[in-house]
């Protein structure tokens, strides 16, 4: 009995040492990863605090792998911290460019929002808005420094509108708009423009012109006058050729006074648009009497002027001496841009609602990539064909029909024939 408990003494002991043993071994094995756990610890501090050089040192094999992962991590995060960083300055040097061009435009720029508010403004604006150094001009109503010339009042419809700065009120500015897109909030990119100089320049070339053609006028209508003299003979008898060679200076001194009653009227256009006299107008004996008066002109090349008139004889309201002038002018197209002894063709019809003028030719035709230029002011195709012109008729007879409420068209097909059509409301 007593030999059993000296055994069961001795395995309580050797137990204990075990324990003893294994709980200090376990103690350091915690210490260790306390320590390297304290070394993690003051990594993520530094990371978080922006100090991406920190690394953990540590050699022990059980901690290999995951003290490799950190490093690595660190290490990509300080890579991508630094192409931020590059990415930031080259983003800077951008912006600070942009703003350089933006700074530098002769237009004034602005940013507001949708209750007119001023976000941002560039130098030229301040200037002429009198903003003085140090004085703070965002969150103002730009109302406070500008007036528009109507009533717009919407930020989303300013185009081109002309626009009074009240501290620059001897200066001449056009203001237009533009929405920001793909923003959450309303914000207007808003563009002043100075055109004063433009409109200075604008107003000398018109009053040059007007002046200018007018005093062509006064020697004109002189020279037609003393040439009807001598054709009725009041200077004596006329000879057979005296006769033909007055009657073709009477024919070259018409036509130059025609064009340069289309630069009169012309000019007129721009400054006050086109008084119209209306009167009701019968269509078939109107056009049948300018196709008369512009026989002559075919007399010599060999081609004649073709009316057709229509049936149902329509009557238009309009102004005679404006209508008169648009189909003479597409008729003396018709004529020297014919090429060819063809005739031309007149022709009066009748749509739903209009009356139409139509003056056809079968000669050079128009090329496709023309047509829609032959409108604009001052194109003119003679120049190709070595002709006198300016490009004036063709604008001046398109303002004159839109003027009357109707349009002109044109159908064209190279070296075969062309049609303007004017169509008139009845």
């Amino acid at each position: 009995m007593s030999s059993y408990l000296y055994i069961i003494n001795i395995g309580v002991i050797l137990v204990f040492v075990s324990l003893f043993f294994i709980t200090r071994k376990t103690n350091k094995r915690w210490s260790k990863i306390n320590d390297y756990l304290g070394k993690v610890t003051t990594t993520v501090d530094s990371i978080r605090y922006g100090d991406l050089s920190k690394k953990i040192n540590t050699d022990h094999p059980t901690y290999q792998n995951v003290t490799h992962s950190i490093n690595r991590m660190v290490e990509t995060l300080n890579d991508r911290e630094r192409m931020i960083a590059e990415y930031q300055s080259e983003l800077m040097n951008q912006n600070r460019l942009l703003e350089s061009v933006i700074n530098s435009l002769s237009d004034g720029i602005l940013i507001i929002n949708d209750k007119f508010e001023i976000l941002r403004a560039t130098p030229k604006i301040l200037k002429w808005f009198g903003i003085k150094k140090g004085q703070n001009i965002i969150g103002k109503n730009i109302f406070e420094y500008i007036q528009l010339s109507d009533d717009t009042l919407e930020a989303d419809k300013l185009e081109n509108n002309e626009v009074f700065i009240k501290h620059t009120p001897t200066n001449n500015f056009l203001i237009s708009s533009q929405p920001l897109m793909h923003i959450e909030k309303k914000r207007y990119v808003i563009i002043i423009k100075d055109i004063t100089v433009e409109k200075e320049i604008e107003t000398l070339k018109t009053d040059f012109a007007a002046t200018l053609t007018h005093d062509l006028k006064v020697p004109i209508i002189a020279a037609a006058n003393m040439i009807d003299l001598f054709l009725n003979e009041k200077f004596g008898k006329v000879s057979e050729k005296q006769e033909f060679a007055l009657k073709n200076m009477q024919a070259s001194n018409n036509e130059l006074l025609d064009l340069v009653q289309i630069l009169l009227e012309t000019y007129k256009i721009g400054d006050k648009g086109i008084d119209l006299y209306k009167e009701d107008i019968e269509l078939n004996p109107f056009a049948q009497e300018v196709v008369n008066n512009m026989l002559p002109l075919t007399k010599d090349l060999n081609m004649n002027i073709n009316f057709t008139p229509a049936k149902s004889n329509p009557v238009i309201n309009g102004d005679k001496v404006q209508l008169q002038r648009v189909i003479k002018n597409l008729i003396s197209n018709a004529i020297n841009h014919s090429h060819s002894q063809k005739d031309i063709d007149v022709k009066i019809g009748e749509i739903k609602g209009f009356a139409t003028i139509s003056v056809i030719d079968y000669g050079q035709g128009i090329p496709k990539d023309e047509i829609k230029m032959i409108f604009n002011k001052y194109y003119s195709a003679a120049k190709k064909l070595r002709k006198v012109g300016t490009g004036l008729g063709l604008y001046l007879s398109q303002q004159i029909t839109q003027a009357h409420g109707g349009e002109i068209t044109v159908e064209s097909e190279e070296n075969t024939r062309t049609e303007f059509c004017v169509k008139l409301p009845m």
